[in-house]
């Protein structure tokens, strides 16, 4: 916990190593998390269809990112994590001349959540 994924548009630019980075202190600094806890996977996609456009039409981009966490934090708390997500993605992905359509949120970790480590 908290498990990170960010699916994106294959097309979309951006400082993963540094975005990563600045997710994890932002997740420890406001919903408490240890540091070594957080885990990001990038999950681009081939194709984004976005409204009429065709597959090959590069006029829109998309990011979510979704941040599994396990239960406990208040809604205050989610919102200001989701908008420090928005924040970030503000901050690392390049402008390309696409329409970027970026989003976030936290949903809570099923109570069957579990995990190890080797």
């Amino acid at each position: 916990m908290p498990q990170i994924t960010v699916d994106h548009s294959h097309t979309i630019s951006f400082d993963q190593d540094g975005f990563s980075r600045a997710l994890h202190e932002a997740v420890v600094e406001i919903a408490a998390a240890k540091p070594e806890s957080c885990k990001t996977q990038f999950r681009p996609s081939e194709y984004t269809a976005f409204g009429y456009e065709g597959l090959d039409e590069l006029g829109h981009t998309v990011i979510h990112v979704t941040l599994g966490l396990l239960a406990g934090r208040t809604e205050e708390t989610k919102a200001k994590l989701t908008e420090k997500v928005l924040e970030l993605l503000r901050e690392y992905i390049d402008e390309d001349g696409s329409v970027l359509h970026a989003s976030a949120e936290v949903r809570e970790l099923d109570a069957s959540y579990r995990k190890f480590e080797r």
